[in-house]
């Protein structure tokens, strides 16, 4: 199928560059970008224009990129706005753990699975990397759940052989092994483009060293990428150094097991020791910020200008049912809002005892909080980047597939693009279109993604 889009694009090239169409288009052929930029470049770049089928976008809609989760445990969602008075560890003890332990029952995991997968889409969710459960039969069910809705993504089978209770722990290490090995054919089987298996160590605590070398070499043996989580909290950081006394670090551990590699996306990442950071970007391993699960659990403030700043891929995760919105709208908003506290953290001049801020010399610090551009970046072209996905999805470069949002502005708060005359008036056609985009970021939802395209395929119409 041959599709023409013709109006408003807006796509991000890199972190600080965002392009924005205000007379675009983007040639689809057989579910890949074909060709795309200027109306005025359309003839040169796509002289069979006329063979495609053309769609003309309105005043108020533009083009983006789909949206990508970095990090979301699909299980948990029916635990959403539970438990969020509790740490970390409390918070997997009560809620977590005795409601991932339902999962060996497939008629409960089929509904769940089936509502996760159609309200991330609904969100404007084409790619995401789910956790799933220890339990590999239910497991497939989310495998085919996202198969039959046309979600984009990747599903792990957890692994955890230990510190977890007795109703839902595995057994051994050769226990998780054959039943990793078991998920990972049932999905490679498939010989899908969309979905693919992902090594899933729980986290350091809940496996012990040989599980996670291991799962290392399964994940090389069948090519694989990997996910866990790291530095979330300080009271697990405490547990770890605990467990593995001879490691220098948390990092240190993955690195010394053999799990950080350049398609490994690490959860979190907020209490991050300096000497960690070269260790994972030489790696090529990024870190999934999961801005409202950290400020819900009281985990910490993840300073992503840091990870950037020291060359890590960085992308956004919803990580729920810590997080509170199965939205990477959501996340967006988190992060900025995260950027701006880490601002007035570092910066304001707060006085009295234990006062933060500035040091107490005076000089002054400087600080940049993210911009609405940047979170843009994050959730779709740095997502891409962190799941190492960007040769495949996260801007409208051609060859790439056509994973995208057509988002409607109508009705956004305010009169959405409706404004007054003498507004419009002064402002060119380019900041108008940045002013519909920051107000999608800051105060739009899912009604406003009026259609997901993955692969060229349209998996959501309002």
């Amino acid at each position: 199928m041959k599709q023409l889009f013709l109006g408003q694009v807006v796509h991000s090239k890199s972190l600080d560059e965002l392009e924005i169409l205000e007379d675009g288009f983007v040639a689809v052929d057989d579910g890949k970008i074909y060709a795309a930029g200027d109306r005025s470049q359309l003839r040169a770049l796509l002289p069979e224009a006329e063979q495609y089928e053309t769609v003309q976008l309105s005043s108020s809609q533009f083009l983006l990129p789909g949206l990508i989760d970095c990090h979301i445990h699909a299980p948990q969602v029916p635990n959403i706005g539970l438990g969020l008075d509790k740490p970390l560890l409390e918070w997997l003890d009560s809620y977590t753990f005795p409601l991932e332990s339902n999962y060996r029952d497939a008629n409960f995991a089929g509904p769940v699975y089936e509502y996760v997968v159609n309200t991330t889409i609904a969100n404007g969710t084409t790619t995401a990397c789910y956790f799933a459960s220890i339990f590999t039969d239910t497991n497939k069910i989310l495998v085919d759940e996202m198969l039959k809705q046309g979600q984009r993504g990747f599903v792990g089978k957890v692994s955890s052989n230990r510190m977890c209770p007795d109703f839902y722990i595995e057994c051994d290490t050769k226990a998780s092994l054959q039943a990793n090995v078991e998920f990972i054919r049932y999905v490679l089987a498939k010989k899908s483009d969309l979905v693919r298996p992902i090594v899933t160590p729980r986290f350091a605590i809940t496996c012990d060293d040989a599980l996670l070398r291991e799962l290392a070499k399964l994940a090389r043996e069948y090519d694989l990428p990997v996910q866990t989580h790291v530095s979330e909290n300080l009271g697990e950081i405490d547990t770890v150094k605990q467990q593995f006394p001879e490691a220098p670090n948390y990092v240190g551990i993955y690195d010394a097991t053999g799990l950080l590699t350049n398609r490994t996306v690490l959860a979190h990442g907020v209490h991050l020791e300096d000497a960690e950071l070269p260790v994972l970007a030489d790696r090529g391993t990024s870190i999934a910020h999961c801005p409202s699960s950290n400020t819900n659990l009281g985990s910490g403030f993840c300073d992503v200008r840091r990870l950037l700043a020291a060359r890590i891929k960085v992308g956004l995760g919803t990580d729920v049912s810590g997080g509170s919105e199965m939205s990477i709208l959501a996340a967006m908003r988190s992060a900025l809002a995260v950027s701006q506290h880490l601002h007035f953290m570092k910066t304001q001049n707060v006085q009295g005892t234990g006062r933060v801020g500035p040091p107490a010399n005076g000089k002054p610090v400087s600080y940049t909080t993210l911009t609405y551009k940047q979170a843009l970046f994050l959730a779709t072209l740095g997502g891409a980047q962190a799941l190492a996905l960007d040769g495949v999805v996260g801007n409208f470069v051609a060859g790439k597939q056509f994973d995208a949002l057509l988002i409607d502005t109508e009705l956004l708060p305010i009169g959405g693009n409706r404004l007054p005359e003498a507004m419009t008036k002064t402002r060119s056609k380019s900041q108008q279109l940045l002013e519909l985009i920051q107000k999608f970021v800051y105060v739009g939802d899912d009604r406003n993604i009026v259609k997901v395209y993955v692969a060229g395929r349209q998996i959501k119409q309002m």
